[in-house]
């Protein structure tokens, strides 16, 4: 979501900072949601347990949810605030190598296509697990192999995301893990929106 830099929006040293609710109540339960079922998944339970099924299922409940809030939800948490591009993502690093740092309400462009990344990776892990528990692809090793990578994969996402999150706090002064707590991001009177 692209916001036009007018007076609200743009650099104002003489005021304190600016706070706007960006995330709201169900994707602040889905976020958090989703990470403790990971969480639960990757660190607690064995893998063979019926806890890990249940945290599996509950994952794939609340991904489905925040994919359909993506389509339906409010502003921020739609799709067309963070669309997966590429190419935005490559202007993004550039203007970080410019050292401008300029605030994006919802996702930036990188963060945006981690989303994505997350959420498919998520959804193969949930279709892997469920294939690996029917009779037809119970023991397949290509099944359980896809399973693995996933969950490697899915770690080193996890490990990207917490990064950019720490790295982008740092850089623009926005403080975006309690953005995810209470929903408002707090904006620095000097960065542009």
């Amino acid at each position: 979501m692209q916001v036009e830099v007018s007076e609200e929006t743009a650099p104002r040293p003489d005021v304190p900072d600016r706070g706007v609710m960006v995330w709201d109540p169900l994707v602040r339960l889905i976020h958090w949601g989703v990470a403790l079922a990971v969480i639960v998944n990757a660190a607690i339970v064995s893998h063979d347990s019926a806890l890990h099924l249940w945290a599996g299922y509950m994952m794939l409940v609340l991904v489905g949810v925040r994919l359909v809030w993506g389509v339906i939800g409010t502003p921020f948490a739609r799709f067309a605030a963070f669309p997966p591009s590429p190419s935005r993502a490559i202007e993004h690093l550039r203007a970080m190598r410019r050292h401008e740092m300029d605030v994006h309400l919802s996702h930036n462009p990188l963060g945006a296509l981690m989303v994505y990344n997350i959420w498919g990776t998520l959804l193969i892990l949930a279709l892997s697990g469920y294939m690996m528990g029917t009779l037809r692809f119970f023991g397949v090793a290509w099944v359980a192999d896809l399973h693995e990578a996933a969950y490697i994969w899915l770690l080193v996402s996890i490990a990207l995301h917490v990064g950019g999150v720490v790295f982008d706090t740092w850089r623009t002064g926005v403080p975006l893990m309690q953005a995810m707590i209470h929903g408002r991001k707090r904006i620095p009177p000097d960065k542009v929106i």
